[in-house]
């Protein structure tokens, strides 16, 4: 983090309702590797320094404010702009939210997910000078929509011209505006009362103020590569901004140490933590908050999402896992679902084809195979054999199910909750538990087997005569 930007307050502009995107939901809360677009400016302003940041809200301001005050709870507030009027005027609503006290304004716009800390550290450097206003420019092959800069003849930025109301020959240069700017805050309070809506948007723009800062004394500008400020404007655009990100996100794991197999087939969110030493198959998706330490192995099109995973720990392939933990040496898999409260001691098992939600698994118990285990406490050494089943919901309301220490489950069995096998014992394959299991008792509650001596062969020819 940089002390460059401190006593200034970042405004990130995030009011627009993004038509292009053919969605309900406002554009800035579409998300790219698990955060919505105007998360990525306001982290980058906050981790280049910033005192503060304004988010503008606009079209879907509540929806916007909602997820602003979970996601951020404290150092960012928000600003509203209630019509559409433009940039300029989105920011001048957002200056009400800036203190007298604040020395500069750093703006940046909230559908510009790939923006880094470094580069509002370069703009900070580059108005070293004292100068009104700072900008980024970047050279494009195609200028297509973006504003132009222009220059004066002595190679200075004098102004910016959107691109609808560009002449033929300004709408030929190829230096555009990223639209990120630091601008000295008790010049930008006095420039936003001399904007008016001459232009073909009859809006009021930003970008006039350039205009008036050179007037002012001149412009200072750095230089910035596009591909990492480039706007998303439709699903196209989220979608590349996503291939991106992802790409910069695996390279960042892969330098750390992390074992990525195939990284071009491998989806990490930005708020996952993997340590050195990790494997991650293909496919595997990582999602919200979760951690996967040293030794872990991921298995291949496996999703993980707010899971903590141990040292030593395997994922086998297919397996999903939501709101868990997965203890130091635990088996997971394959095709294994943990829903939420899922929490596997050390060296506990979850086998394949098993679902488990909000159940405890102890140290070294097993629940191998084609099993269900919900709102479960089972202890250590616990065996629960296949088709194993926990009746925990009664229609109206869950149930627990306790298996204490060295418990053994024969497989087909039914656990009907609220109920308790006591430690070390046996219930038998094929039976339904309906009463508290003392401890080292067998339960047992199924038939008593009949054998019928040649009667197969009656049967196969009473079969064959209605055949």
């Amino acid at each position: 983090m940089t002390q460059d930007l401190r006593g200034t307050v970042a405004l990130v502009l995030a009011a627009g309702h993004g038509k292009r995107m053919k969605s309900a939901r406002p554009k800035v809360l579409h998300e790219v590797a698990g955060r919505p677009l105007y998360a990525w400016p306001t982290h980058a302003a906050l981790e280049a320094g910033v005192d503060a940041v304004v988010v503008v809200v606009g079209y879907g301001a509540d929806a916007v404010r909602a997820d602003i005050d979970a996601r951020f709870p404290k150092g960012v507030t928000t600003a509203l702009q209630a019509d559409p009027r433009g940039t300029g005027d989105a920011v001048k609503r957002a200056m009400s939210e800036v203190p007298e006290s604040a020395e500069r304004v750093l703006i940046l716009y909230g559908d510009c997910p790939m923006i880094r800390p470094e580069a509002l550290s370069a703009l900070a450097e580059a108005a070293a000078g004292g100068e009104k206003l700072t900008l980024l420019t970047a050279r494009v092959d195609d200028p297509a929509a973006y504003g132009r800069i222009l220059r004066d003849d002595s190679g200075k930025v004098s102004a910016i011209r959107e691109a609808k109301d560009c002449s033929a020959t300004e709408a030929l240069v190829d230096e555009v505006n990223p639209g990120l700017y630091l601008i000295d805050a008790s010049f930008l309070r006095e420039a936003l009362e001399q904007l008016g809506t001459q232009n073909a948007q009859g809006e009021v723009l930003l970008t006039d103020v350039v205009a008036l800062a050179a007037a002012a004394g001149g412009v200072a500008d750095a230089a910035a590569d596009m591909s990492e400020l480039l706007g998303v404007n439709d699903r196209v655009d989220l979608a590349l901004a996503q291939r991106h990100m992802r790409e910069r996100i695996n390279r960042a794991h892969a330098l750390a140490g992390a074992g990525l197999l195939a990284p071009e087939l491998t989806f990490i969110e930005a708020d996952c933590v993997l340590e050195a030493d990790c494997v991650i198959e293909p496919g595997v998706h990582l999602r919200g908050q979760t951690r996967v330490a040293a030794g872990a192995r991921i298995g291949a099109g496996s999703v993980l999402t707010d899971v903590v995973v141990d040292a030593d720990a395997v994922v086998l392939p297919y397996s999903v896992a939501t709101e868990s933990h997965i203890g130091p040496g635990a088996h997971v898999g394959p095709f294994a679902h943990l829903r939420p409260g899922s929490d596997l001691a050390e060296d506990a098992k979850v086998g394949n084809f098993c679902e488990t939600k909000k159940t405890i698994v102890g140290k070294g118990s097993k629940v191998n195979h084609l099993s269900y285990v919900g709102d479960g406490l089972i202890g250590e050494g616990v065996n629960i054999g296949a088709g194993t089943i926990f009746c925990n919901y009664d229609g109206q309301r869950k149930h627990q199910t306790v298996l204490e220490d060295g418990v053994f489950i024969g497989s087909d069995s039914q656990l009907v909750a609220p109920v308790t096998v006591g430690k070390g014992a046996y219930v038998a394959s094929g039976t339904t538990v309906t009463r508290d299991v003392p401890a080292d008792a067998l339960a047992v509650s199924r038939p008593r087997q009949q054998n019928k001596e040649g009667y197969a062969s009656l049967l196969r020819a009473r079969f064959a005569k209605k055949t």
